[in-house]
């Protein structure tokens, strides 16, 4: 007998409570090894593979792609007895006894339960004619889902007329004033409501219009052919044509095409092609409730600082022909990372967070230094653990696998967590300053603008000079005015003099 064994969706960390499927790596009928990849999950942090706990056969793929489910949610059903018993069509989704699913031979599979007569089973004057013929439904058309019945109705199915929207696509359509009524027999036990938009359907061959309607569309540069008509006979109206006018002229007022954004892919577009509504979820819903709470939970002070940095772009350029740097990349970046650092290491008081809980202040004795990274999938703050160790070149080292990993979405949620000061580089999009919000859980966060040539007071005279602008937002809870100015003014000292982290450093 097969062993059907399911996997519930786990909790990838940190207490994440729920996740979606990005993309499966198996299919029904595969077999599969313990630890193999078989799905690839976005929680509200990262992208994350999740291995198979089981060795066996995929039975049946509970969720798909795209679904969003709860921690502990079955996704996936392995038979780990291969050798048994092949497993129902139908896969294994609970019933893994096979329970319930035994039925009477001559028992006709309906979705109401019910054995329906021939009559009742076909549709249009298909069904008419085998009711009235005494036909059995096996040799006639049959409604998609409800089988065959072994036995046929000795009584003529009742006849509702219903509106020409509601008929099915293969039921025949007469125009004229002989022309009678086709009805469309509803099963039984399911719902006889019929969507009032529901087109009626075309006869074959040209589209049905009267000679002012053809102007119209003519006139307005419309096809007929792709109007949907709701006239009774499938005739297109005068309304039909301006409601389809209507709805493609409010499309040509998007300002962007879909193709261009990926991530409305996701989304549902509005009737009219003006909005498109995309669910908020994973990196972009996690961001948003920690940015909420930081900024409704920490008072934030930002002070700035505008300093000649000409000294780091010479060292920057010095660095680039330097051997010892020829295999990393080097940008004014990496010197603001070591500059942050000193200046923490002479200020450790603004290495610290509030804990509420506790009403107590936690400071840290290492540095996690976060560098915030926008990613396609989000803004996300991965940090570098224990940075306050690490040299110039392995901070460069550091920050090239951060970045990567990062833009391929694999940062994990173990390298998003326990961050003690944030790094957000604003300059890389030409930006001069902000205000940054804190990172949940820390007391400071530097933004790092744009570096600009402009004319500079320098040695009592006007000059070419590189210049940026520093904003330093704190915790006021932790951080004062005095304490947060001067963390910024050690930045800005090694900045205009990268030869003062020797003296500091």
């Amino acid at each position: 007998m097969p062993t059907y064994q399911q996997f519930n969706l786990p909790d990838a960390g940190e207490g994440l409570t729920e996740a979606e499927i990005v993309a499966w790596h198996v299919a029904v009928g595969d077999t599969v090894e313990v630890n193999q990849t078989i799905v690839e999950i976005e929680t509200a942090k990262s992208l994350v593979d999740l291995p198979s706990p089981y060795a066996g056969v995929v039975t049946e793929l509970l969720v798909g792609e795209g679904v969003t489910v709860d921690v502990g949610t079955p996704i996936i059903t392995i038979d780990v007895d291969p050798g048994g018993a092949a497993p129902s069509p139908s896969g294994a989704s609970g019933e893994v006894e096979g329970s319930e699913r035994g039925r009477e031979p001559h028992q006709a599979e309906t979705s109401g339960g019910v054995d329906l007569g021939a009559g009742e089973r076909t549709g249009g004057a298909a069904g008419e004619a085998a009711a009235e013929t005494g036909e059995s439904a096996g040799g006639g058309a049959v409604l998609v889902g409800y089988g065959v019945a072994g036995q046929t109705s000795t009584r003529r199915a009742r006849l509702a007329p219903t509106p020409a929207a509601a008929r099915a696509p293969g039921a025949a359509a007469t125009v004229g004033p002989t022309a009678a009524p086709t009805a469309q027999r509803t099963p039984a036990g399911a719902s006889s409501a019929v969507p009032v938009s529901a087109p009626a359907p075309r006869p074959s061959g040209r589209a049905l219009a009267k000679p002012p309607v053809r102007k119209l569309a003519r006139d307005l540069g419309i096809d007929l052919e792709s109007v949907a008509a709701t006239a009774p006979g499938g005739i297109v109206t005068r309304e039909d044509v301006l409601a389809f006018s209507a709805g493609a002229e409010a499309r040509t007022l998007a300002t962007y095409p879909g193709d261009d954004l990926p991530w409305l892919a996701s989304g549902t577009v509005s009737a009219d092609g003006r909005q498109t509504r995309v669910p908020v979820k994973s990196v972009r819903k996690r961001t948003a409730e920690a940015m909420v709470t930081s900024a409704f939970t920490a008072p934030h002070v930002t002070v700035f600082h505008t300093v000649d940095v000409t000294r780091t772009m010479r060292l920057v350029a010095r660095l680039k022909e330097d051997r010892e740097f020829a295999d990393v990349r080097v940008t004014p970046l990496l010197i603001t990372m070591k500059a942050l650092l000193i200046a923490v290491n002479r200020h450790p008081d603004v290495n610290a967070s509030w804990d509420d809980a506790t009403q107590e202040i936690v400071y840290k004795h290492y540095v996690n230094l976060g560098i915030a990274a926008a990613t396609p999938r989000g803004l996300v703050v991965p940090n570098i653990k224990d940075a306050h160790r690490l040299s110039l070149k392995e901070l460069a080292v550091a920050l090239a696998a951060l970045t990567s990993t990062a833009r391929a979405g694999r940062t994990t949620p173990t390298d998003m967590s326990d961050g003690t000061v944030t790094i957000t580089n604003v300059g890389v999009f030409g930006i001069d300053t902000g205000t940054p919000i804190l990172n949940p859980g820390e007391a400071a966060i530097l933004a790092f603008g744009a570096i600009r040539e402009q004319p500079w007071v320098h040695k009592g005279k006007i000059r070419k000079r590189f210049v940026t602008q520093l904003a330093l937002s704190v915790d006021h809870r932790l951080v004062d005015g005095e304490l947060g100015s001067r963390v910024l003014a050690d930045v800005a000292a090694v900045l205009a003099d990268p030869a003062q982290a020797l003296v500091w450093g």
